[in-house]
């Protein structure tokens, strides 16, 4: 029998430890161990009580979640979820070494409750399994000062043509940034597949713009795939790439969500697939289940470079195996070396 995940609880709100509490406890293979109502309690007791995986409120009195999170996790490592609800700083304690975030529910909408309750599930058996990257020092990075494209190092005419897929579940928020952000300005277009709530790839988008050369920004339906650019699957919408003409754009749309996601990888992978074939790289990153394994192995097939993230440097060593282990991936790498083996395939066109 599978020893049960040992949950600690960190929340200021009675009535929302109470609930996370009975419910979680209602599942078999969960077990809270403890709560904390702040910061300060969480501290004391997590060394003690040795947990498999805590959650945090992000919003808390004295100390956030998010401060509590570069505050423990130097010293103790343990997978934290966040709760948190439409907070832009969510981003920094990811960059902290959290594992993942989950959307408070807003108890106005029917099914709201439930819906947060089994996606925190799903999430504390992937995060009991995930593996903790704490930075050497606390991200602070400043926004960087974009050069125009076409200003370093030109692409060849091949090279521009090419669309750039990149999909990621848990851990992907920093690794898609260890990635973008070490690409020139007039890197190829991309387009990325990140599983992340409705209104938190806004954000995400925006984050990544800061730190990056390129353009970022959440996808809009047809919007244009061009050098310099790359667009953010927004959250709860599937996002294909479509060919108009000579040209690619991204069509945005609310389909049924396909192996249990929405965007999916696959989705994203397999447009791609059809429409850029061999004018296309596919590069599968860190995240739980087979999501885009089955879309990269297309995109091979049809002739596209297709890079996988390596076990070692993975959060989850999930998507990424299954596509290695069906064939789907040309070049397995750390994820500090994707950018390297990208830009050296681009310029080979």
């Amino acid at each position: 029998m599978n020893k049960k995940i040992r949950v600690f609880i960190v929340d200021d709100s009675l009535l929302f430890r109470k609930v996370l509490i009975d419910n979680l406890s209602k599942n078999p293979n969960i077990e809270v161990i403890g709560y904390a109502i702040d910061a300060f309690d969480a501290e004391r007791k997590i060394p003690l009580l040795k947990p498999d995986v805590v959650t945090v409120d992000v919003e808390m009195p004295r100390l956030s979640g998010i401060d509590f999170v570069k505050k423990l996790l130097p010293k103790y490592a343990v997978p934290v979820i966040l709760v948190s609800s439409m907070n832009l700083n969510v981003f920094e304690a990811l960059s902290a070494g959290a594992v993942d975030f989950v959307r408070k529910p807003d108890m106005t909408v029917s099914n709201s409750s439930s819906t947060f309750l089994n996606t925190l599930m799903s999430k504390i058996f992937i995060a009991s399994r995930a593996k903790i990257k704490i930075p050497a020092a606390a991200v602070h990075a400043p926004s960087v000062l974009k050069t125009t494209p076409g200003s370093g190092k030109p692409f060849s005419l091949n090279a521009y043509n090419t669309v750039i897929a990149i999909g990621a579940s848990t851990g992907g928020t920093e690794a898609t940034l260890q990635v973008l952000k070490n690409l020139p300005a007039d890197t190829p277009g991309i387009v990325v597949t990140q599983h992340m709530p409705e209104g938190f790839t806004k954000m995400y988008a925006d984050r990544l713009n800061r730190l990056c050369q390129m353009n970022v920004k959440e996808a809009q339906n047809g919007d244009l795939i061009e050098r310099g650019r790359v667009l953010i699957a927004p959250g709860d919408l599937q996002m294909k790439v479509v060919r108009i003409g000579n040209r690619y754009s991204v069509s945005c749309f609310s389909g049924e969500k396909v192996s249990g996601h929405r965007p999916s990888v696959d989705v994203l992978f397999q447009s791609v697939a059809d429409t850029a074939g061999a004018n296309s790289v596919g590069i599968i990153m860190t995240g739980m289940g087979r999501d885009g394994a089955d879309g990269l192995f297309n995109m091979k097939k049809k002739g596209a470079y297709t890079i996988g993230q390596d076990a070692e440097s993975c959060v989850v060593y999930g998507m990424p195996m299954v596509a290695y282990n069906i064939g789907a991936v040309i070049t397995q790498t750390s994820c500090a070396n994707i950018s390297n083996v990208l830009l050296k395939h681009l310029y080979s066109l």
